[in-house]
């Protein structure tokens, strides 16, 4: 049965405006579409900005397309011109080629600026001191150190609200991404580098975090809970950990680096220098955001907490 023309029409609106609803209200399903945090928001606008600029192309030929095909598809009373000899129009090709030469000009010169504004081991602007976290991953799970407060935690990670968070990332395992989509993009950790990514989240909330990449069996339960509580909450649980919770021992370490899945868990102290143990396991060369003096220094500068026995043991990690 062939439908009227009006109620195709009809049909084709009603499709379009169903699909602007429903790909407007999956923002919240689409994390990375809902940032809560500055670095974030900005990757998320430059996502946008790029769909539209795309969309300026992309819209308008696939429009046209479907006019051709239409309006020249073969039939008995086709009143289309015919132009067999038809070659050449310039004002046609200046139209075809210059609007999409301009755009990708400006999305090059928009990416280029945004690339440089989002260098991940550019420090973010803030009046409020940055907490270090040290994020090590191991097979499969997450190891996040906290220097400055001795603490550490197993696939938990939380942080205050509306303070920027410095982390340094490695690996004592195959090469995985850190990602939390709604606080910013993904930074890779492997085994021998520091790299350094600044987040930070505005709002407080659970969200989540994950390893983004492929490195086992049991590669899909590297994910976390991250969450951002109040200052005066933070201190709270930083004293709770320190009360409650074993120390994280060598032994201990080595132990959790073996390939394993774990629940989180929190440790109310960590070797002395773990974290840049961990990194020069492999390599001392290799860095991102920190310059070899600083990991050098990082030692002494970050850690308080670590027993003497693990001391005495000399942090020899080989046997991990």
């Amino acid at each position: 049965m062939k439908l009227p023309k009006k109620l195709r029409w009809l049909a084709s609106l009603s499709m379009l405006v169903f699909m602007l609803l429903v790909s407007t209200g999956c923002s919240d399903k689409i994390i990375v579409l809902n940032p809560k945090g500055p670095i974030a928001e900005q990757q998320r606008d430059l996502m946008l900005i790029s769909t539209v600029l795309g969309c300026i192309v992309i819209i308008p030929v696939l429009i046209l397309t479907a006019v051709i095909v239409w309006r020249y598809r073969d039939r008995a009373d086709r009143k289309a011109a015919y132009s067999p000899d038809w070659a050449h129009s310039t004002k046609l090709e200046l139209i075809w080629w210059g609007i999409p030469i301009l755009i990708i000009a400006t999305l090059g010169v928009i990416t280029v600026r945004s690339t440089y504004a989002l260098e991940p081991s550019k420090p973010l602007a803030s009046n409020v001191k940055p907490l270090t976290v040290q994020v090590t991953s191991l097979n499969w799970k997450w190891l996040f150190q906290y220097p400055e407060q001795g603490i550490a935690t197993v696939n938990e990670l939380k942080i205050p609200e509306g303070v920027p968070v410095r982390f340094e990332i490695t690996a004592d395992s195959p090469m995985n991404s850190f990602w939390i989509p709604q606080l910013g993009g993904q930074m890779y950790a492997m085994s021998g580098m520091a790299m350094t990514l600044y987040l930070q989240a505005d709002e407080q909330g659970k969200y989540w975090g994950s390893g983004a990449n492929f490195t086992g069996t049991d590669f899909a339960k590297m994910h976390f809970d991250v969450e951002a509580i109040g200052k005066d909450d933070f201190e709270r649980w930083v004293r709770q950990v320190r009360k409650d919770s074993p120390e994280l021992t060598l032994d201990g370490y080595k132990q959790l680096a073996q390939p394993s899945t774990v629940e989180a868990k929190t440790y109310s102290a960590f070797p002395d220098g773990l974290f840049e143990m961990t990194v020069t396991k492999y390599a001392s060369s290799h860095n991102h955001g920190l310059s070899r003096q600083e990991t050098n220094d990082m030692p002494a500068s970050h850690h308080r907490h670590g027993s003497d026995q693990d001391g005495e043991h000399g942090m020899d990690m080989g046997d991990s």
